[in-house]
C-alpha cells in the first residue's frame, strides 16, 4: 500500500522548526567551558550525583522532565527557571509545569559555578548537564555527551506553554505537529516518549481513560486501548478521574530504572497516558516499538534523540545572556 504524502502544512512546520535553530545549534560544542571554566562539568556532575544518590527513585525523572519542558517552550534557554513577577506569570507557573521539580538542584549548581567562574556558565547548559548526569547515575558512566554553549533567554511567559508542551491527552496528530514544530520527527517522538520509563503520573492526567461521566457522577469505564487488568488497578489506586494527589509509576514493573521496559508495557496495553497509547495508533510509530524493547538499541537511540532535542531553539554567541541567578533575568 502506498503511504499517503505528508500534508503541505506539516512539511512547512518541519522546515520552519529545523531552520529556526539550525544555525545556532551548530555553534554548540563539546567541552565548551574548558578554556573559560574548566571545572564546570565536574561541578554540575558532583552536585547532581550527590543529590541523585539521596533520591535515586524520583530525581532523575524530575531533572530529565525539566530539560524536556524547557526545550519545548522557546527552545533550550532556561526560560522555564525564571520566577513569576507581579507583572508576568512565567512558564514554571503554567498548569503543565505545576508538578515539575529539581529547580533547587539547578540553583545549587549555579551558585557554586558563580563562585568559581562568575558570569560564565549558563543556566541552560546546567539544565542540559543535570539531565544527563541524573540519568547516567545508574550506569556509572555518561549515557550521552552534552554539547554546550547555550545562553539564557530573557523572556518567560506561561501563555506560551499550553500550545507547545505535548500533553498526556494529545492524539498522535497533535503530538506529531508539536514535535515537528521543534524540528523533531516521528522517530524522535517515539524515542523521547521512552523517558516515561521513569517517574510517576498523577491520576487526573489519565483519569478520563478510567472513568466516564454520568448523570449521577462517574462510573468505571475503560479506554479500549488500555489493558483491562491494568485499568482496574489504576481505578483502585486513583478512585476518581480528578484525583490530582495520587501518583502512580509510568512504567509499572520497572519504575525507577531507565531502561526499555516502557516499550514492553506499551505492547501490552499498559501505557499510562493517552499519548503513550497513541504511539500504537500510527503505523510509522507502531513499527518502531518492538525494536525499542531491546535495551541496548533503546539507549543508543535515546542518546541520539535527546542530543537532538538539546539543540532546539538554542541561543548562542551574543544572543540572550548568562544569568547570574537562574530564577531572574539580569537587571
Amino acid at each position: 500500500m502506498t503511504r499517503p504524502a505528508p500534508s503541505p502544512l506539516l512539511v512547512l512546520v518541519v522546515l520552519v522548526g529545523a531552520l529556526a535553530g539550525g544555525r545556532e545549534a551548530a555553534l554548540l560544542k563539546a567541552h565548551f567551558y574548558r578554556p573559560s571554566c574548566p571545572a564546570a562539568e565536574a561541578v554540575v556532575r558532583d552536585i547532581v550525583l550527590a543529590r541523585v544518590a539521596a533520591d535515586p527513585a524520583a530525581l532523575p525523572a524530575r531533572l530529565l522532565r525539566l530539560f524536556f519542558h524547557d526545550c519545548f517552550v522557546r527552545g533550550c534557554d532556561a526560560s522555564l527557571l525564571i520566577d513569576s513577577t507581579a507583572g508576568n506569570t512565567a512558564e514554571k507557573d503554567a498548569a503543565p509545569n505545576g508538578s515539575l521539580g529539581g529547580f533547587d538542584v539547578i540553583d545549587t549548581a549555579k551558585a557554586v559555578l558563580e563562585a568559581v567562574c562568575p558570569g560564565v556558565v549558563s543556566c541552560a547548559d546546567i539544565v542540559a548537564l543535570a539531565a544527563r548526569d541524573a540519568i547516567s547515575f545508574q550506569f556509572g558512566r555518561d549515557l550521552w555527551d552534552v554539547q554546550l554553549g547555550r545562553r539564557d533567554g530573557v523572556v518567560s511567559s506561561a501563555s506560551e506553554v499550553l500550545s507547545d508542551i505535548p500533553s498526556p491527552s494529545d492524539n498522535f496528530t497533535v503530538l506529531e505537529a508539536k514535535f515537528a514544530s521543534k524540528g523533531l520527527d516521528v522517530k524522535d517522538l517515539v524515542i523521547l516518549s521512552g523517558a516515561h520509563t521513569i517517574g510517576v503520573g498523577h491520576c487526573n492526567l489519565f483519569g478520563s481513560r478510567l472513568f466516564s461521566s454520568t448523570t449521577s457522577g462517574v462510573a468505571p469505564a475503560t479506554d479500549p486501548t488500555l489493558n483491562a487488568a491494568y485499568a482496574s488497578q489504576l481505578r483502585a489506586a486513583c478512585g476518581s478521574p480528578s484525583n490530582n494527589v495520587t501518583a502512580v509509576p509510568m512504567d509499572p514493573g520497572s519504575p525507577a530504572r531507565f531502561d526499555s521496559h516502557y516499550y514492553v508495557n506499551l505492547k501490552l496495553g499498559r501505557g499510562l497516558f493517552r499519548s503513550d497509547a497513541q504511539l500504537l495508533a500510527d503505523r510509522r510509530s507502531a513499527s518502531m516499538i518492538h525494536a525499542l524493547t531491546k535495551e541496548g538499541y533503546f539507549l543508543q537511540e535515546f542518546k541520539n534523540a535527546v542530543r537532538k532535542m538539546g539543540r532546539v531553539g538554542v541561543l548562542t554567541g551574543g544572543q540572550g545572556e548568562i544569568r547570574r541567578n537562574c530564577r531572574a533575568v539580569n537587571s
